[in-house]
């Protein structure tokens, strides 16, 4: 692996092909560097994030999100590797909801259920590339412009997300949306990472340690639709509120452990929405020393620990994946919230914005 430099020389944001889809449109691949060698790339496929170098406790750099090769990849399989999804993330009971008493269905790619945003969501789409620049820091803001009804949903939404280096090894990731027509939004980035270095072999994230700000969870049916109201944490399996390894408590034998192969959940974070992001989870490698922190200022963050990567995808580097060899820390509002009226509302209505900022701090120690 690389070692780190201690400031970059030459240009801070680039951009470069990344194949062609097979409508001719082309797509592209931005890279944005910041200090110690940290590099995050992007494609504008799915708007998703191809890789991210972050620093060890000795200065060596490793790639800790999965991905694919190329292009042919992320189209023949898709996993959401990276990607950003939506119009809704996670999942909708049903693929039904009402909203001012009409009454939606969406398609159902999960079972019964619809799942990030149904068969054709925001993660299967080449989004344009609107701006990019090195001031105040390196950026790239990409579009998509989704029309009224498509995959079952009301309103043409409007979406724009920004990537940039917010500090020297930090990348902000910052959505924000507007509608002609009530309707319900919940996007976000469904990056799986591995801080030892997804080249590394026999490195999953059962040694990880974890930490989430949430003293409650949703407890969920086997398809993963939430069954009530939030749970506590506290003595039960989902307690992450001190810091310990993913591993440690994953092969419990309670029902909600067993039901998702691991942990598939929501965790509702304290003081729900807010306008500026906050402290939401930690997540800890004692073998390479990498450390992420995740802010947010969504009011959920969905925790999953890789549960159903089932080796039938290789990735980047030539890596299979398999169970548990990466984990996902999803912001967003909870699971099925278009039919829980006592859940944070995912509805956005005409003149209004959508904001959802999420801050991904990287450290070694």
């Amino acid at each position: 692996m690389p070692k780190l430099e201690k400031s970059h020389i030459g240009p801070r944001v680039t951009r470069e092909g990344f194949g062609q889809l097979a409508d001719g449109g082309a797509v592209e691949m931005v890279r944005l560097r910041g200090d110690h060698g940290f590099e995050v790339r992007l494609i504008t496929y799915g708007a998703a994030l191809h890789s991210i170098f972050a620093p060890d406790r000795a200065g060596r750099l490793a790639d800790v999100v999965l991905g694919r090769d190329d292009l042919a990849g992320y189209v023949t399989a898709r996993r959401f590797l990276g990607a950003t999804v939506g119009r809704y993330a996670n999942r909708i009971a049903g693929g039904r909801f009402e909203l001012d008493g009409n009454h939606f269905q969406l398609p159902t790619n999960d079972g019964a259920n619809a799942l990030h945003g149904g068969l054709n969501g925001f993660d299967r789409k080449n989004w344009s590339i609107t701006a990019t620049g090195e001031t105040p820091a390196p950026f790239v803001t990409l579009s998509y412009v989704s029309p009224d009804g498509e995959e079952g949903y009301p309103g043409t939404l409007t979406t724009s997300l920004t990537y940039s280096i917010s500090g020297a090894t930090e990348l902000s990731v910052a959505f924000s949306a507007q509608t002609d027509r009530p309707t319900i939004v919940n996007l976000t980035n469904h990056s799986f990472f591995n801080l030892a270095g997804v080249e590394a072999s026999g490195g999953g994230i059962l040694d990880h340690r974890l930490t989430i700000a949430a003293d409650r969870y949703l407890p969920v049916r086997a398809d993963g639709i939430p069954l009530d109201a939030p749970d506590a944490v506290e003595t039960t399996p989902f307690d992450f509120r001190k810091p310990h390894r993913v591993g440690l408590r994953l092969h419990d034998a309670i029902d909600q452990i067993q039901i998702r192969q691991g942990y598939d959940h929501n965790y509702c974070l304290r003081g729900g929405a807010v306008d500026q992001p906050r402290f939401a989870a930690r997540v800890e490698d004692p073998r390479s020393g990498r450390n992420l922190e995740l802010w947010t200022n969504q009011p959920g963050v969905q925790f999953y620990s890789g549960n159903f990567l089932d080796g039938t995808v290789t990735g980047k580097y030539g890596r299979v994946h398999r169970q548990y060899d990466a984990l996902c820390l999803e912001p967003q509002v909870y699971p099925d919230t278009p039919n829980r009226p006592d859940y944070p509302s995912a509805r956005l209505d005409p003149g209004q914005y959508y904001r959802h900022t999420s801050l991904y701090r990287f450290s070694a120690t």
